[in-house]
């Protein structure tokens, strides 16, 4: 067992089986053998990449849709921000391709909501010169105009899943057995929010919440609602939560998610209905990445950065854009939700 694991079995033995959400809060942000508290995982030589460490193209055409979005709402002063920076290459990425935004980066103040202490430092080498506030929760964003991004972010915030029988849902469950940490199932109750997923599931499938990702929403909801701004989700999932996806990465090859607490990256699929309920009442956008990323000019962009390219360096480019944008890699599975006051327009790229 890692040490992780010893202290999760100790505490099943004390207080009886936990949840899954409960599970992934220990495993990721445990403040001593967490998975984002003790180490840096993005890149080739962590245990996955993400879309900004792919190309420099994405944090690029990312920025300019909020520039855009920022000048079609008068030039306020604002917030810039970002949900789980990461090493800080998107808002890096961003703020180089904005810098001649006439007034926009005089107007805009960075704030970085992280809570890994390791990223914090690789953030701000990331981002040099330019000014950065970070802070540890979304409620500390100031009362502002707010224009936020948030990459792969919501996808590791706790889930707790359940699977339906006749009698009600059974919510999957962490135990321990012969030693082990094992998945079961609790009695069969009746469960408030997926009241209304009765309509859409048959007994033997599976439903997933995210009871976390509300007040995150709601707030940024708020802050939009009062000030103006937008905000752009991106993330791997669909519409409405189906089936079991709750997975484990190390190494960029899916483990065993009990196997070793805090040394694998535990996500699940995004519900993005949830979250544009959760933003009422903003309105809404919901489109594939790889159209986003076509609509804000990929295609010219990754033909100027070719120029003068050849051979390896050439190949991995085009391989890096067919990544982020073809509908068998990134371009289906990853989505961009878009949310707006209804009296501003949706950002470039989300029609």
């Amino acid at each position: 067992m890692t040490p992780l694991a010893a202290l999760i079995a100790e505490r099943i033995g004390g207080e009886g089986p936990m949840t899954l959400a409960d599970y992934m809060s220990l495993c990721l942000l445990h403040p001593e053998h967490g998975y984002y508290t003790t180490r840096a995982p993005f890149g080739t030589a962590g245990d996955f990449i993400t879309a900004p460490e792919i190309s420099q193209m994405f944090g690029e055409l990312m920025g300019i849709a909020l520039a855009q979005a920022w000048l079609d709402q008068g030039s306020p002063d604002c917030t810039l921000a970002e949900l789980g920076p990461g090493r800080g290459t998107l808002m890096a990425d961003a703020l180089r391709a904005t810098r001649r935004v006439p007034g926009f980066h005089a107007a805009a103040r960075v704030v970085l909501m992280e809570a890994s202490p390791p990223l914090r430092a690789r953030q701000r080498a990331a981002l040099g010169d330019h000014p950065a506030t970070w802070i540890d929760r979304t409620d500390d964003l100031p009362e502002a105009p707010l224009f936020l991004i948030a990459n792969e972010f919501f996808d590791a915030l706790p889930i707790r899943q359940f699977r339906r029988d006749a009698e009600g849902w059974r919510e999957t469950l962490v135990r321990v057995e012969g030693g082990r940490l094992t998945l079961g199932l609790a009695a069969p109750r009746p469960e408030p929010a997926l009241q209304h997923r009765l309509a859409d599931t048959q007994p033997g499938e599976v439903a997933e919440i995210c009871a976390a990702a509300t007040p995150i929403m709601a707030t940024i909801a708020a802050r939009i609602a009062r000030h103006g701004g937008a905000a752009l989700i991106i993330d791997y999932g669909g519409w409405r939560s189906r089936g079991n996806t709750f997975q484990a990465l190390r190494v960029h090859a899916p483990v065993d998610p009990l196997a070793e607490p805090g040394l694998a990256d535990l996500t699940a699929h995004v519900d993005f209905e949830a979250l544009a309920q959760a933003a009422c009442p903003l309105a809404h956008a919901f489109v594939p990445q790889g159209a986003v990323l076509q609509a804000l000019g990929i295609g010219p962009r990754a033909a100027r950065l070719a120029e003068g390219m050849e051979g390896a360096g050439l190949k991995a480019h085009l391989a890096a854009t067919r990544r982020l944008t073809a509908p068998d890699e990134m371009g289906t599975l990853f989505k961009v939700l878009a949310l707006h006051s209804a009296q501003t327009p949706a950002p470039p790229g989300m029609t």
